[in-house]
Formats: structure tokens, C-alpha cells, sequence
């Protein structure tokens, strides 16, 4: 397959395109920042990937789109990182809405078209709950997040009238090595870990490896369209992650972090994890999508097991 990714030096992005270069696919990286795509992805390590500046309001980068077999659409401002001023939330959602926005346009006009868009989403689309239970039917919150994750999910929506299949996957927390959970991590590794918040709220969580499982199966198999949870099937409350933690680690786990904490590291993104959400990947799960890390001990055996 020939396909573009966007967000692919992120996170999630980057193992994405290893896994895709070495199935043998030729991939367009589209990023706002060549000098580090250039670096992430070298010409002798991934002779397959080719790098297209882009910022969404741009021109140029379109007809990169046209012979594509498929896109997937990973750009957008991180959450976790500051406080949400005006200006800051603005950036948040622009960067998804406006981003998802060019890409539809792009695809639409593309000849030959590409057969599918993967578009992620977030788990912030059913807002924070103690108690209720989401999957994918479950209807939208109404705090900034779920206002964000409406506004990039109808932008993704336009393609269907393209004649384009669509995915959208709406990640929990993805847990690898770095990311949210190296943040996590640190009070544990100078023993002083333990339940965060509350320890009563909800974590639903995915392991980056079986999210971008899921992207690459949201690729090829024509059978799978709509909106997809990218969470694990096992969500855990904070108590059961920081316990677990403490054991894969061999760490004292009993330490409460206060909120406030959370919230100096995380700014006003702290909300993901001191409220939480209860997500249940119904739909995925009806795929028949294999989960290589089903349980939090087994992801987090593999990413902290030599920590």
C-alpha cells in the first residue's frame, strides 16, 4: 500500500510508520517539521518513507494524495501540556478541526482517491464519569474535550460523501515506553509511588503496540468502518494502575499523589487522568480485533518490565 500519515513523528505516529516500512508499504509522512521527520526517519533506515512538508492551510502538499490507498490522520496539539488559556484551546481544537478539514478536501479532490481515512479521535468525546459505562454508542459529553472530539469527528465525517470508507478510532491513554505514562512513572522510581488523585477514578488505557495494530488492520481490511474505542477491553481504577505499577517495578505503590501534583505536570490536561472514563472497546471487539496486551500486568510487564 502507498500512505500518508499525518502526526507521524508522535507518539503513537512514529511506532505506526516502523510497523508500516516494515510490512513493506511506501508511506508519505506529512509534518509541519522536516528537520525532525528527516532525523526520525532516515533516508538509509526507511528507504520507503518519503517526508512532505505541511501545515494544513498550505498548498502544495495535496497532490501528495492523489494514488494514496489510504491516510491516516494522527496531527493535533497535545492536550496534556499547559494550562488551557483561550488562546491554548483555540490551538487544540483548530489544529484537529481545521487539520481534518484540509485532509477531506484534499482526498476529495484526489485522482485516483484514496480507499479509506483512519481519523483518530479521543475517549474525551463521552466526557468524565465515576460511574457509567461507555462504548461506542454511547453519546457525547459536554465539557471542552467531548466539544473538541464532536467538531474533528464531523470534519472526518465529510469523506463518506466522497465515496471514501472511514475509521475513527477514539484512543484512551496509550501506554509505551514514554508518552503519558513515563510522566507517570517517576514518582515510582524514587519510591515515593501511589495512587493518583482520588485513586477511585477510571483508566482506559491501550498499549501503543495494539493501537497501532488496530490502525494498520483499520487500513486493510475493507470490512471495518465507522467509529472504533482504541482502548483495551480491561479499563482499571487508578488504585488498580498504581498498584500494578508498584509491582511490575518493585516499588512501594501506596504513596497518594495529590491532584495538584498532576495538575503542575500536566496543566489543565490533568482532567483526563484525575476524572477519568470507563470505555469499553464494544465494537472493536466485534471486529474480532486480537488484543496482543489484554491487561494492564501484561502491557505493563512489557514496557516497565527492566525499569
Amino acid at each position: 500500500m502507498k500512505v500518508a500519515i499525518t502526526g507521524a513523528t508522535g507518539f503513537v505516529g512514529s511506532r505506526l510508520v516502523e510497523r508500516l516500512h516494515l510490512q513493506g508499504h511506501h508511506l508519505l509522512v506529512l509534518t509541519r517539521n522536516v528537520t525532525t521527520a528527516q532525523k526520525t526517519f532516515s533516508s538509509s533506515k526507511f528507504p520507503n518513507v518519503d517526508i512532505v512538508a505541511y501545515t494544513p492551510d498550505s498548498s502544495g502538499w495535496q497532490q501528495s494524495i492523489s494514488g494514496c490507498d489510504g491516510v491516516v490522520n494522527l496531527a493535533g496539539e497535545p492536550i496534556a501540556e499547559g494550562r488551557w488559556t483561550a488562546e491554548r484551546k483555540q490551538e487544540i481544537l483548530q489544529s484537529r478541526k481545521l487539520g481534518t478539514q484540509k485532509i477531506v478536501e484534499a482526498i476529495a479532490q484526489a485522482n485516483p482517491k484514496p480507499q479509506v481515512l483512519v481519523n483518530a479521535s479521543a475517549i474525551g468525546y463521552y466526557g468524565t464519569s465515576k460511574n457509567a459505562t461507555f462504548d461506542e454508542t454511547s453519546a457525547a459529553g459536554s465539557d471542552f474535550l467531548a466539544q473538541v472530539c464532536l467538531d474533528w469527528e464531523a470534519e472526518a465525517q465529510k469523506v463518506v460523501a466522497a465515496g471514501v470508507r472511514l475509521v475513527i478510532i477514539r484512543l484512551g491513554i496509550v501506554l509505551g515506553k514514554g508518552g503519558a505514562l513515563e510522566k507517570m512513572i517517576t514518582p515510582f522510581k524514587l519510591f515515593a509511588g501511589g495512587p493518583i488523585g482520588t485513586g477511585k477514578q477510571w483508566f482506559s488505557w491501550i498499549h501503543r503496540d495494539d493501537l497501532v495494530n488496530l490502525i494498520i488492520q483499520a487500513l486493510t481490511r475493507p470490512d471495518i468502518t465507522g467509529v472504533l474505542n482504541g482502548t483495551a477491553p480491561n479499563p482499571v481504577r487508578m488504585n488498580e494502575l498504581s498498584q500494578t505499577m508498584g509491582q511490575v517495578m518493585n516499588r512501594p505503590s501506596w504513596l497518594p499523589v495529590p491532584g495538584i501534583a498532576i495538575e503542575a505536570l500536566l496543566g489543565d490536561g490533568a482532567i483526563v487522568v484525575l476524572e477519568g472514563q470507563q470505555v469499553v472497546p464494544k465494537r472493536t471487539l466485534e471486529y474480532n480485533f486480537d488484543y496482543q496486551y489484554p491487561t494492564l500486568p501484561e502491557a505493563l510487564k512489557d514496557i516497565l518490565g527492566n525499569s
